[in-house]
């Protein structure tokens, strides 16, 4: 599971780069007012029309696929199977165990802790000040 979620990292980093170079490429709304002008820069290498289809329809594919990684990513994090055994805990279970052990109103307080859940140092009580004299 770690190479596919490895692959799709690459893909979308890939995918990621190509989208800010393509945006980066287009010519903004007020590029042809230059041309108009005498600057002589809507003679591109796509022709003057060509250039808005291909480069927005490239740049619509990229950010879909963008997404479609993003997404599954985020389901491959999700679900466990490839940053922790899928035990059926939450994170916030493992993360705060001390958390399940103070009483909810209108709950019922669980039994001995099993040899599952880690045991707690008890704290340590500080000491009265010394009595100045």
């Amino acid at each position: 599971m770690q190479i596919w979620m490895t692959l799709i990292l690459a893909v979308q980093l890939l995918s990621a780069l190509a989208m800010i170079g393509l945006v980066l490429i287009q010519h903004g709304k007020g590029a042809d007012m230059g041309a108009s002008f005498g600057s002589g820069a809507s003679g591109s290498l796509f022709g003057a029309t060509g250039s808005a289809n291909f480069l927005s329809r490239s740049t619509a594919a990229l950010a879909t696929l963008f997404f479609v990684c993003t997404l599954v990513l985020t389901y491959l994090g999700s679900t466990g199977s490839v940053t922790r055994a899928n035990t059926g805990r939450s994170v916030l279970d493992s993360a705060a165990p001390a958390a399940s052990a103070s009483p909810v109103s209108g709950a019922i307080p669980s039994a001995a802790p099993t040899a599952s859940t880690p045991s707690l140092p008890t704290p340590i009580q500080p000491s009265a000040p010394a009595a100045s004299k």
